[in-house]
């Protein structure tokens, strides 16, 4: 592992704001399709689409591999710790502690992403210590900008991060949020 990655547990839960993020687990595998084979997944994230069973169980070893390497933890975004409604990340990126989110087609308009990505950065200030976490939007990607805005991030005035994703280009604005 990297010295400088930071280590996370084994296993995670991290409850707050009506949310219990969790460890993804075998029994959340026929569920993920329905949460990432969607067109605004496939588009604005790097997520793999088509998403079917086989992607499922590639996210979620892929998932557990990060988190041994200590490069990345994600987990799914539950109300209770049972059914999964989508996933946040963190990460160790160049730019920073980034924060991802996903949220199934069924489970958006309740605040669920801008919610976990308030969680996960409580536990990325209080558990890892850094000072600041970071968003990568795309400025037309209005529901992602919306979450930013609504967790409480503000776009930084640094470069646009460029490059291609599934044969588009893309240009990312950073947004940040530093620790209370």
């Amino acid at each position: 592992m990297n010295s400088a990655a930071p280590s996370f547990p084994e296993r995670m839960e991290i409850s707050g704001e009506g949310l219990v993020l969790r460890d993804w687990t075998e029994e959340d595998l026929a569920a993920m399709p329905e949460l990432f084979a969607h067109p605004d997944i496939a588009y604005w994230t790097p997520i793999v689409s088509p998403f079917d069973e086989a992607a499922a169980r590639a996210r979620l070893d892929r998932a557990r591999q990060l988190r041994a390497e200590g490069s990345a933890v994600l987990l799914a975004i539950t109300v209770d710790g049972g059914a999964p409604l989508g996933e946040v990340m963190l990460r160790s990126a160049p730019e920073g502690t980034e924060l991802g989110y996903a949220v199934g087609p069924a489970h958006r308009g309740q605040g669920l992403a801008a919610r976990a990505v308030r969680v996960m950065a409580g536990y990325a200030f209080e558990q890892l210590g850094v000072g600041q976490v970071i968003l990568e939007l795309e400025a037309e990607n209005a529901a992602s900008v919306a979450v930013a805005a609504k967790a409480g991030f503000a776009l930084l005035d640094v470069p646009l991060i460029t490059g291609e994703e599934k044969g588009r280009p893309y240009a990312l604005q950073t947004w940040g949020l530093d620790r209370p």
